[in-house]
């Protein structure tokens, strides 16, 4: 690690990339189950990985709906499962090409964890452990690597916000593009995210207008790339707003919320990491708190509009506020609330070195 002219820490090339290849292993070895142990296209809660998988293996038999113009993962799967067709054994050479176009998302998600940390809170050990409780919440192994496509849209919104935090403007309309062919609700969270985040900071900020100029510029892409996707796929234009009403499906919000809510898998993922994360969430700046306040809203929003299964909203809310909380977790595992100004200066100087 090596300390920056703006005196903020960066962690280096050599070691990111060290952390990005360990937590693709450590990713590996999660998701292994999926390969012989079960196969999640049996298990109803995950019924959406036969659509994944139809999507990888190019079969025409099966109804894949709307999930066919979620063509990211499984584009980035399908060389994995050409190489392990036929060579894999016992495992299922599906499941190990989207396997490993997860872990690939998962990998480079926590390594984006360890990042961010380490800018933002000067403190590599946090960052670290944030990471690591990252991935061994219940959402990594037993949703983000069971064949769906949720890692994808978890990382490209984390690569968002480092993007607006590091102000590094020419990749939020790039962003835009990927996040849209991973899946379409990362459009709405999208704006939710950078519009909330342009509000929060407009007035510190010395040019307001270009940045809301790029933040336009990658709501415009991300949206064209969903037209133009669908476009590809499905041989005719769609119009955005007729796409949306097609995927309309709930009537009953209230019951439907509370359903949500009351979701077994929704505290398998938020039980331990809610109460340990905000103790230390007032350290972090408004410019992070706003915008996964108001994307976490449009969860709700989206989940009530749509209908989708109780397990939808944890899954969602887990890519938008995952990361963050993990990181204000270790803070509080790691005892950083209780720490002296003097001991917490101490403690920053260990952690670089």
């Amino acid at each position: 690690m090596q300390e920056s002219p703006d005196n903020r820490v960066r962690v280096s090339v050599a070691r990111l990339t060290l952390l990005l290849c360990l937590f693709f292993l450590i990713s590996g070895g999660l998701g292994y189950p999926t390969l012989n142990r079960y196969d999640p296209r049996k298990v109803p809660g995950l019924s959406d990985v036969n659509a994944y998988s139809a999507l990888v293996t190019g079969q025409t038999d099966v109804d894949v709906g709307h999930i066919r113009y979620r063509v990211l993962v499984p584009w980035i799967a399908k060389p994995f499962y050409r190489l392990a067709l036929g060579r894999s054994a016992t495992w299922d050479p599906v499941m190990v090409g989207l396997l490993a176009a997860n872990s690939l998302f998962v990998a480079a998600t926590a390594a984006l964890i360890v990042l961010l940390g380490t800018r933002q809170f000067g403190s590599y050990t946090v960052s670290l452990v944030a990471s690591l409780l990252y991935l061994v919440n219940f959402a990594v192994p037993n949703l983000r690597l069971a064949g769906l496509v949720d890692a994808g849209e978890g990382f490209f919104l984390l690569a968002l916000l480092s993007s607006l935090c590091e102000r590094q403007w020419w990749a939020l309309p790039v962003i835009g593009v990927l996040g849209a062919m991973t899946k379409e609700s990362f459009v709405p969270f999208s704006i939710a995210f950078t519009a909330a985040w342009w509000f929060t900071v407009r007035k510190e900020s010395s040019s307001p207008v270009r940045n809301a100029a790029w933040i336009l510029t990658s709501w415009v892409a991300s949206i064209a790339t969903m037209i133009g996707v669908q476009w590809w796929v499905g041989g005719s234009f769609v119009n955005p707003i007729h796409f949306a009403a097609t995927l309309h499906g709930n009537h009953e919000y209230v019951q439907h919320f509370a359903s949500s809510l009351w979701d077994r898998n929704f505290w398998y993922i938020f039980l331990w990491l809610l109460p340990t994360s905000i103790p230390n969430l007032k350290r972090f700046p408004k410019s992070w708190l706003i915008p996964v306040a108001a994307t976490s809203v449009m969860v709700f929003v989206l989940d009530g509009y749509y209908g989708g299964a109780p397990d939808t909203v944890g899954r969602a809310l887990f890519s938008v506020a995952g990361p963050p909380l993990s990181l204000s977790s270790a803070m509080l595992l790691l005892g950083i609330s209780d720490r002296s100004p003097d001991n917490q200066s101490a403690f920053n100087q260990i952690a670089w070195h």
